[in-house]
């Protein structure tokens, strides 16, 4: 991540909040499950067999939907050529948009579907040759390169390149907690607010340019 100038690392802070945000909406809704966070459904669906229940299945199509979003996030990148920032937020926002819509017009069980497709697609914004520079929805690596970052600094290297990473995460949990208080009042039609959100992250990609 730190290679990335100013301008990228806010972009990525940003759409880690969105993934964030929409994975605590997806959280509440499913009652436990997540729409953005793969390790934990993976725990879920080994449980889930080891105990016979239903749970396996919920967790084990949530992987697969996620599965099939990063594949088109790849491939939508891959069809934009220098525009892949973009792409792939328009196709976020677009799925968005839509889940919202879904539910609003009764179709909640299919709304699920498009936000997990969603996040799984959203990671593909800093693919770069078949790998993710910066992963947007999961945190884990973020927090290791972190610490990592830390301990250099403390044998003599860069005092703050830990910050970006832990920015990355403050990001995320920050959005989370935005779409955990906003849930209860307006439910899925808070993903209205993600949409926009990365609708407005798709311009300022727009702004950033290509990665060099």
């Amino acid at each position: 991540m730190i290679r990335y100038d100013r301008r990228v690392r806010t972009l990525a802070i940003c759409l880690s909040a969105v993934a964030g945000y929409v994975d605590a909406v997806g959280f509440i809704k499913l009652g436990g499950f997540f729409v953005s966070f793969m390790s934990g459904n993976s725990t879920r669906l080994a449980v889930g067999i080891a105990q016979g229940s239903q749970n396996a299945v919920v967790a084990g199509s949530l992987i697969g939907v996620f599965v099939a979003g990063v594949v088109a996030g790849s491939l939508t990148g891959h069809l934009a050529g220098r525009q892949r920032r973009q792409a792939v937020l328009v196709l976020v926002a677009v799925l968005l948009a839509l889940a919202a819509t879904l539910d609003a017009a009764g179709a909640s069980g299919w709304a699920v579907p498009a936000m997990t497709l969603a996040m799984g697609a959203e990671n593909a914004v800093f693919e770069h040759e078949g790998e993710v520079r910066i992963g947007l929805t999961y945190m884990t690596g973020t927090l290791v390169k972190g610490g990592q970052r830390i301990a250099a600094s403390l044998l003599g290297g860069d005092l703050w390149a830990w910050a970006p990473y832990f920015l990355q995460w403050l990001g995320l949990a920050a959005g989370a907690v935005s779409g955990a208080l906003l849930y209860p009042e307006f439910g899925l039609g808070s993903l209205w607010i993600a949409a926009t959100a990365t609708a407005i992250a798709a311009i300022a990609a727009a702004k950033i340019g290509p990665d060099p």
